[in-house]
């Protein structure tokens, strides 16, 4: 059967998609015809204002309307301590524990050789400069990224680079408690504000 050139645009598009397969695509698409106009159109301006109305932010690299964002803007935030995480996602499901109330610092990927990504393609010399910058008034670096083999060898990578930098600087590993191979944005407020009270010095 011939599907109409709107569904299947659409179809393509969702296709596109991480984690979204050819049935899931079809769906959706279906599903969409059943929504109101109204709503249609509601989603269709929040799709083309996604990266129109957003910036990443100069300082910490997380995505926000403003330059500098909300966090690196707040003066009550604590200055002196930097968790550096591989996706913006990383910093909701932190923020949610309300434990943390230092500084963020976004890499927007992993080191992966498989996939041709280098530390050149992440946002790890922006954090080089910043320890430059504030050597003096920074007291720790926690590296967050994922405990996964990609997000571990990250962390070996960054540890290296930053004690290259400053010996002075503390250098942690978040702690037990993200079992291994789990993408953070998937985890607790529990099981994140252990991480992060048992994180240790690398």
């Amino acid at each position: 059967m011939k599907i109409a050139r709107p569904l299947r645009r659409l179809i393509e598009a969702f296709e596109k998609l991480p984690g979204i397969g050819p049935k899931t695509a079809q769906r959706l698409t279906y599903y969409l015809l059943h929504v109101p106009q109204a709503e249609l159109e509601e989603f269709a301006k929040g799709l083309s204002s996604l990266k129109k109305d957003t910036v990443v932010c100069s300082i910490c690299k997380n995505v926000s309307e403003n330059d500098p964002c909300e966090i690196c803007s707040d003066v009550h935030r604590d200055k002196e301590t930097i968790l550096v995480v591989e996706q913006p996602l990383d910093i909701l499901a932190f923020e949610k524990t309300g434990k943390y109330f230092g500084s963020y610092h976004v890499l927007h990927g992993a080191i992966n050789p498989l996939e041709n990504i280098g530390p050149d393609e992440i946002f790890i010399e922006p954090l080089i400069q910043r320890l430059k910058k504030n050597g003096k008034t920074l007291k720790e670096i926690i590296i967050a990224t994922n405990p996964t083999m990609e997000g571990e060898a990250t962390s070996m990578y960054l540890n290296k680079k930053l004690k290259a930098q400053s010996s002075r600087i503390k250098i942690s590993r978040l702690g037990m408690g993200v079992p291994t191979g789990a993408d953070l944005e998937y985890s607790d407020e529990t099981t994140l504000t252990q991480a992060i009270e048992g994180r240790r010095q690398i």
